[in-house]
């Protein structure tokens, strides 16, 4: 096979598994105009068409979805054996992939890791910060960043940060004109700043606990985001109350702009745990980033070792599930 029709697969295999020419140029840093013509002199050559086309979305023909099935994984068997030979190499190199939200981009994975690109200058990392839950290997990650309930049980997980503590927090200058809550019921009689989960579209509902009993409560407010940045910000301006992770908090609760309220209604969760899949070729570059950012004495983990309500993957953004009102 000509060198040209496997770098036109390639670009095949993008546009089919985004169903997306535009998201696939984005990934591949071609403009969409260049994916649209190469897959129609690929679809010339092999004289089938590969993809179905209408003004709102793209999805492989049979013979696409066939192509997509049997092609695609050899190409990526390929890959890894080339990363495995490069890496005979004395020096970790390559580009490592790794997909969290902005907050642990700032807070733990670039000031853990920035020390050490110096050293390594054929090292190269990607960042993506994104809200939704992806599938790290369809999605071509090296590593993904969540919560320790969201990995799945097929994934090797190493934890990055102890358990996360979360918090209610109001700035003083909206309590100097609201009562201090003190029940679930009295939160929703407040003004919440809520967040909208990317993937879904629903707006997340708080997950609390009182006793060890988890209640997942739907509240209301005029600002909804799509970040805890933006919520924490929010919240120190004195648009309402918001529930962050500790961390995020901390700086705001340090300096008195942000008051904690309701601490024994805030639940802790698992930490954060990079994750990469079992089947991947394991590459020196690969294991230098695991090994940098992993929190010390942080082990691989398994779906048994985690807390019962953890299973219920809450997010924050975390995985999308259903949530029930709570009255009471």
């Amino acid at each position: 096979m000509a060198r040209e029709n496997i770098n036109d697969i390639v670009v095949f295999i993008a546009v089919a598994r985004e169903r997306s020419f535009t998201r696939a140029a984005a990934k591949l840093g071609l403009t969409q105009s260049a994916l649209s013509h190469i897959v129609r002199s690929l679809e010339a050559r092999l004289g089938v068409r590969l993809l179905t086309r209408t003004t709102r979305s793209v999805s492989p023909t049979e013979a696409g979805e066939r192509l997509l099935q049997n092609v695609a994984p050899r190409l990526e068997e390929i890959e890894a054996e080339l990363a495995a030979i490069s890496d005979l190499s004395e020096t970790p190199a390559g580009n490592i992939r790794i997909t969290a939200i902005d907050s642990v981009i700032d807070t733990v994975l670039w000031p853990r890791l920035a020390p050490i690109l110096p050293k390594y200058p054929d090292l190269h990392v990607e960042f993506n910060a994104d809200y939704r839950m992806l599938d790290i290997a369809a999605d071509r990650f090296d590593i993904g960043v969540r919560y320790g309930d969201q990995v799945e049980k097929d994934m090797i997980a190493v934890r990055l940060t102890p358990d996360v503590q979360t918090v209610i927090v109001g700035s003083p200058g909206y309590f100097e004109w609201h009562t201090k809550p003190a029940t679930a019921q009295d939160l929703l009689r407040h003004n919440c700043i809520t967040l909208r989960l990317a993937s879904s579209g629903g707006i997340y509902a708080w997950e609390l606990e009182k006793d060890g009993k988890p209640i997942d409560l739907r509240v209301h407010g005029q600002a909804v985001f799509t970040n805890g940045y933006h919520m924490a910000n929010a919240a120190v301006s004195g648009c309402g109350l918001a529930f962050l992770t500790e961390d995020l908090a901390a700086p705001y609760l340090a300096d008195g702009r942000l008051v904690s309220v309701m601490q024994d209604w805030c639940p802790t969760f698992p930490g954060l745990h990079a994750y990469y899949p079992s089947r991947r070729h394991s590459s020196r570059a690969l294991g230098l980033i695991i090994d940098t950012i992993r929190h010390a004495g942080g082990d691989r983990i398994s779906d048994k070792r985690l807390p019962s309500r953890a299973r219920r993957q809450p997010d924050l953004p975390r995985t999308e599930h259903q949530f029930e009102d709570v009255r009471r």
